[in-house]
């Protein structure tokens, strides 16, 4: 559950609400309950929505995250 809560953790930097879809569930991005209910696993395509003030701010930090720094894990 690593990953899920490094995104948790980056999400709730930030005052925009941020909703975390896999197509067939929403889940609040700052919660780490909601985003477990996803059962992403490496390859899942996720969409995310943010909403706020800082929400462009917020998403670049996210896709940062996931894309570029791939959760500080090495690739499978």
């Amino acid at each position: 559950m690593r990953p899920a809560m490094q995104f948790v953790d980056t999400a709730n930097r930030f005052h925009s609400d941020i909703i975390v879809s896999n197509g067939q569930t929403d889940a609040d991005g700052k919660s780490i309950m909601q985003m477990s209910m996803l059962a992403a696993t490496c390859g899942t395509c996720l969409h995310l929505r943010a909403e706020g003030s800082d929400a462009d701010q917020a998403l670049q930090a996210l896709r940062e995250l996931v894309e570029v720094r791939m959760f500080g894990e090495p690739p499978p």
